[in-house]
């Protein structure tokens, strides 16, 4: 099976870490955090590796070369300018076989502890009963940013949540994709404000509601927060 990886983020807000390295190989518990979704994807039976890279992509050559050493096939598809989230996908998309039917794509700066079993089976799922079914995303409830203040109906305060969860979702940035979709994503854009709202309108789209360990690591908190997670494993 083959993976695509979004890798060529700048992460501003990691800096100085990300002045020499694009944000997906900054440092989680000594390793790069790519090399933490290489372990996760190997699990699922990944065997070919796509880094979409850009900005400072040599960092991440340098680091995998040709994915021996990490159990993998390495492959790169680098950006001479930025294409989005979208575009990127689809010229990474010529490196993998024709004959491969499903991709797994995902954010370079994602940590989880869902097994990617579940995402699995709800694409196969839909895919039986559709067989033009085109992807099924990961979604996390989405947190609230602010402590919450719980009140009864006469005003008195009740208690108070810190980092409760919402009755929404949010899209994880963990994809398995039917590569057909391919001349659905946008040559240069973003994948889900483009793509996304088009195959939710045609039903070709589904979700995995997961509630296991996930972080987005867009800052120097989440980087604490998912060290302090792997530590504690």
């Amino acid at each position: 099976m083959y993976a695509l990886i979004l890798a060529g983020g700048k992460g501003e807000r990691l800096r100085p870490l990300t002045d020499t390295l694009p944000k997906p190989m900054v440092p989680v518990c000594d390793k790069p955090i790519l090399w933490h979704q290489v372990q996760w994807l190997k699990t699922a039976g990944v065997t070919d590796v796509v880094f979409l890279a850009g900005y400072r992509w040599q960092a991440i050559q340098d680091y995998f070369g040709d994915g021996q050493e990490f159990g993998i096939r390495a492959q790169y598809s680098v950006e001479d300018s930025p294409l989005g989230r979208g575009g990127a996908i689809r010229k990474g998309f010529p490196l993998v076989p024709e004959e491969e039917d499903t991709v797994v794509v995902l954010n370079g700066d994602i940590i989880t502890s869902e097994p990617f079993e579940s995402l699995t089976a709800v694409y196969q799922a839909k895919k039986k009963d559709d067989p033009s079914h085109l992807a099924t995303i990961m979604v996390v409830p989405f947190v609230s940013p602010y402590g919450l203040v719980d009140m009864n109906p006469t005003g008195d305060v009740v208690g108070f949540r810190e980092k409760a969860p919402l009755p929404h979702w949010i899209n994880a940035g963990i994809y398995l994709f039917d590569r057909r979709i391919a001349s659905e994503l946008p040559e240069l854009g973003d994948h889900e404000t483009e793509t996304f709202p088009r195959l939710a309108e045609a039903g070709k789209i589904s979700a995995l509601k997961s509630e296991a360990f996930w972080r987005s690591v867009d800052s120097f908190k989440d980087l604490r927060e998912v060290e302090e997670y792997l530590s504690s494993r």
